[in-house]
């Protein structure tokens, strides 16, 4: 009885104080609040943007302007790097290598991750739970340690080289991913509307299809998300299954280290050129992202 005596004299107290702060001087402080918040969020997009604005600022100088002083901006503005990399096939083939082996992964992951996640959400089987974690171990392990499994294997059966090697490898890391996002977006569904939609008359299939992948698909943008992110910047498992026909951007990067130096206009010019297949996908799920950050197990 003293101690909420004691507590409900203590906030009188406060109230008391605060009464006597006038409105002037509240609107100030809130203010001065505002613009501090607005200040330190300046300061960090300003400290996360600088590197991009300095990769675009090189890739529109010359070697001989980027070796030499240091400068905000382009002295002599230049675009030979980007045409150098559109009128070489061996560099723009890069991107479309990257960009089909990562299309091909989300599709396989996708299709295997959503049925397999179902199954985890829904039903109760005999080691289950096991079956689950031992998924998610595939996580834990380096690409470095399935790297000469996965090269004596496809060198063996003629996969080596191509795009559906890579695609394949990292289904190793993506599907487990993807079936523990899905499995806890699926989760949040209530379980009458499977009952329902089987009293109305639907199959499954037409159920999962038509009813059940709308109600979870910012589960799915999410999922897409990071699956591209994986794919599309992993070096080691792409650059080893590949030899020429399927180089992915990264590898063919390397090459302007040379023996004369490296050519860092050419360098900074396909980073940015990697970094807008990244953006559009972010632009494309944004909405999807927003909402499946806030709702599901990310």
């Amino acid at each position: 009885m003293s101690y909420q005596l004691e507590n409900t004299q203590r906030g009188e107290k406060y109230n008391t104080i605060f009464s006597k702060v006038s409105p002037a001087k509240r609107r100030n402080r809130t203010a001065r609040a505002h613009w501090r918040s607005r200040l330190l969020l300046g300061l960090y997009l300003a400290l996360m943007i600088l590197p991009i604005y300095w990769l675009i600022n090189m890739s529109l100088q010359t070697n001989s302007e980027i070796l030499g002083s240091m400068t905000l901006w382009p002295q002599n503005l230049t675009f030979d790097n980007y045409i150098g990399i559109f009128t070489n096939s061996s560099w723009y083939m890069g991107y479309v290598n990257s960009i089909i082996y990562v299309a091909m992964n989300m599709l396989i992951t996708i299709c295997v991750a959503l049925p397999a996640a179902y199954a985890f959400s829904r039903y109760t089987f005999i080691g289950d739970k096991h079956l689950f974690f031992w998924l998610l171990t595939n996580l834990m392990a380096p690409p470095a340690v399935f790297l000469l499994p996965y090269f004596q294997l496809y060198y063996s059966v003629g996969l080596f080289d191509t795009h559906i090697a890579v695609a394949l490898a990292h289904c190793l890391f993506n599907i487990p991913l993807a079936i523990w996002i899905l499995e806890g977006f699926m989760s949040s569904v209530p379980k009458e509307i499977d009952e329902t939609a089987y009293i109305d008359g639907y199959s499954f299939p037409r159920f999962f299809v038509k009813i059940f992948i709308p109600m979870i698909r910012s589960g799915i943008g999410v999922t897409l998300f990071f699956l591209f992110m994986f794919s599309w910047v992993e070096l080691l498992l792409a650059r080893t299954l590949t030899a020429t026909s399927a180089q992915p951007i990264g590898m063919i990067m390397t090459r302007t280290s040379t023996a004369s130096g490296i050519d860092w206009g050419t360098l900074a010019a396909a980073g940015v050129l990697t970094i807008i297949p990244g953006i559009l996908v972010v632009y494309f799920v944004r909405n999807h992202i927003a909402k499946g950050f806030a709702l599901g197990r990310t």
